[in-house]
């Protein structure tokens, strides 16, 4: 048996990566939280021992020593949110002899991993952060498309979500750089552009259509340059499903962008009640938008534009695709990098959307 920790077992993201792999034979499911209380009564919505909930705090010092007690082969860390953490657990599942999954959508953690490359290699394990939409799935659609240019010039893509409010620690990153300047390659240029500030409209097939998105800092922004030669462009934007939300997030960002609030955290547990309560109102759907344009093999413009859409309130599992596609591998024994990277070039699109069976998640082929 393969020994999976999902640490954040019972929040937003660990608890659908539970239900997906809880059944499956060749692992056996470990619930870890702060609180042994929560973790236990998530084994137990599962059918599993509540011994399989355990009390585990993400940064204790003495975490790796638990992981060998523990004979855990694989840690999955879903307790963010990552802008601003360390690589405390990564490190000690490396210490430990255990693979490592996130699924951080912080910038500077995502494409910072691999500075434990040495270290995972010397171990033989496979680290990974970015285990999610961005950039797992989204490298995975360029991938899959890319041989079709014989150079691709602009890299754009978004998310515009459903109606189901994402959890506390996802808002908190999600928040945290509303107003606040970065950097992204706009034909060829390096330029300053400010957190959900960029606004836009977008149309997403049906039965999502149109929703206003704005600029996120994201791993991609940085990553895709790296990944992909010759790329002068590189954008990324999200929105909500509900219009009047997402202009008062735009509203807020703006005062940031002013200097009329420092920042938006003190909102962010407001925010949170306010979209559950509004979840009723608003659409069940959401999509997500990969567009590439460049050259093909004739020179001539070429553009390829994929969309993904959810339905029924599904698509907060698509962010877990990744995690549970690559846990299920490590279980059967598939052969995988062993070193530190970003969640680039370790699955495919057809791998990650079938790990999603099952919900109402579908392509939209170009």
């Amino acid at each position: 048996m393969h020994i999976i920790l999902v640490l954040g077992g019972y929040g937003f993201f660990g608890s659908r990566i539970c239900q997906a792999i809880a059944t499956d034979p060749n692992i056996h499911l470990i619930i870890g939280g702060r609180d042994a209380r929560k973790a236990q009564e998530q084994a137990k919505k599962l059918n599993l021992n509540s011994l399989q909930g355990l009390g585990i705090d993400a940064q204790n010092p003495d975490l790796h020593n638990l992981l060998m007690q523990l004979k855990v082969n694989t840690v999955i860390h879903t307790a963010g949110p990552f802008q601003g953490q360390n690589y405390a657990v990564a490190k000690a599942a490396i210490r430990a002899g255990a693979n490592y999954i996130d699924l951080a959508d912080g910038r500077d953690f995502v494409a910072g991993i691999c500075q434990l490359n040495d270290d995972a290699r010397q171990k033989g394990v496979l680290v990974t952060s970015g285990a999610s939409s961005l950039p797992a799935l989204s490298a995975a659609v360029v991938d899959r498309y890319k041989t079709k240019f014989s150079s691709i010039k602009s890299i754009r893509h978004g998310i515009g979500s459903g109606a189901r409010a994402p959890g506390v620690a996802t808002m908190r990153g999600v928040i945290g750089y509303c107003g606040k300047p970065f950097l992204r390659l706009e034909q060829g240029h390096w330029r300053t552009v400010y957190g959900w500030l960029d606004i836009m409209r977008y149309k997403f097939p049906s039965p999502v259509g149109n929703r206003l998105l704005g600029s996120c800092d994201v791993p991609d922004l940085v990553l895709f340059p790296e990944r992909y030669k010759g790329v002068e462009t590189v954008t990324f934007h999200a929105g909500f499903a509900s219009t009047t939300g997402h202009l008062v997030v735009w509203m807020a960002s703006r005062m940031v962008r002013l200097g009329l609030l420092s920042n938006l955290s003190p909102f962010v547990s407001p925010l949170s009640k306010i979209s559950r309560w509004m979840e009723r109102f608003v659409s069940d759907k959401g999509g997500m938008y990969v567009s590439l344009n460049g050259v093909d093999a004739n020179q001539q413009p070429l553009q390829i534009t994929w969309h993904l859409i959810a339905a029924q309130n599904h698509g907060p599992f698509i962010p877990c695709g990744a995690s549970i596609a690559l846990a299920m591998k490590l279980a059967k024994g598939t052969e995988l990098p062993h070193g530190a990277m970003p969640c680039m070039g370790l699955l495919s699109v057809e791998e990650y959307l079938a790990s999603l069976q099952g919900y109402d998640v579908r392509e939209v082929l170009p």
